[in-house]
């Protein structure tokens, strides 16, 4: 489907004429925001369409040896990185060639609105070169830094988190929402640490506080799955240290539109590619924040920004 032609049929009517407000009996304001939630569901679509795309290719890499290579000393790419990334970016220039893409393997580029797609083509790298089925595509739109859509799809196990704003997050179309866990002692939670330079990375310091504080900490190695498990109530909260923003774009959208709350440690709302972010149901997030803060009072080895 074309879906800048679709985007204009849906705002403009099937005769491609726009329509005035007044004739649809609405206000110019009411018709302004269906425009701008048939935009966002546009947007969605695509991304949906892509992300599985993606994935096809994913599941058919996932059955062959990985062919693997190196960016440094011990960060995995793989040839289904490389693919998945081409396909993605290929479809959406063409669908939206004003767009920027930042995508993590560097196949982006800039474009000339205010629009910009993060893309992660493989999201858990290490787990699929060792052939263990946590893994994902990641897509997200932004405008101006406002997120709009983000899908995450687990390709292995067939399911889709997807989220426009304003119009809620959903697992294989299915709504979901956070979990009502409202102590931190009750709670399930889900971190992630670096590939490299892990000794320098405070993170190690909040695992144990964490772990001794909670049900337990889970460490799946794709942020992007943590965050959609927590739209999802499967997790009550995550926190992670140095992520890129197409780590985390998707995510942050699944989880705000399914009712939880995202945040730096400080509790200023969190920013794409911010030195730390804390994602909770919301309920725990101030019990979550407070435990973070003592941790880095008492280790300034582990400081509350990194």
């Amino acid at each position: 489907m074309n879906f800048i032609w679709y985007r204009h049929r849906l705002c403009c009517g099937a005769s491609g004429r726009v329509e005035s407000a007044s004739r649809r009996g609405v206000s110019d304001r009411a018709g302004a925001r269906l425009r701008d939630v048939s935009m966002k569901k546009d947007y969605l679509d695509a991304a949906i369409e892509i992300a599985q795309e993606a994935g096809k290719i994913l599941r058919e890499e996932f059955d062959q040896p990985a062919q693997i290579t190196y960016k440094g000393d011990v960060d995995l790419v793989t040839q289904a990185d490389k693919r998945s990334e081409q396909a993605i970016v290929t479809r959406l220039t063409k669908y939206f060639p004003e767009h920027s893409i930042a995508a993590e393997e560097g196949t982006g580029h800039e474009g000339g609105s205010g629009f910009r797609w993060h893309v992660d083509p493989l999201d858990g790298t290490t787990n699929f070169a060792h052939g263990y089925p946590c893994f994902a595509v990641s897509i997200a739109l932004a405008e101006r830094g406002a997120l709009l859509a983000g899908v995450v799809y687990n390709p292995f196990y067939d399911e889709l988190f997807a989220a426009a704003r304003g119009a809620g997050a959903t697992l294989n179309g299915k709504r979901i929402f956070v979990s009502k866990v409202d102590k931190l002692a009750t709670s399930l939670l889900c971190t992630g640490f670096p590939v490299h330079k892990r000794l320098a990375n405070p993170n190690i310091h909040y695992y144990w506080d964490f772990t001794l504080r909670s049900h337990g900490v889970r460490r799946d190695g794709s942020a992007a799955l943590d965050l959609a498990s927590v739209a999802a109530g499967r997790f009550d909260g995550f926190w992670e240290f140095g992520l890129k923003p197409w780590d985390t774009a998707a995510g942050v959208l699944l989880i705000e539109e399914a009712g939880g709350q995202v945040s730096d440690f400080s509790g200023q709302p969190y920013q794409l590619g911010g030195p730390v972010i804390l994602a909770t149901n919301g309920l725990i997030h101030e019990e979550a924040r407070g435990v973070a803060l003592e941790i880095s009072e008492r280790d300034p080895a582990a400081p509350l920004r990194r």
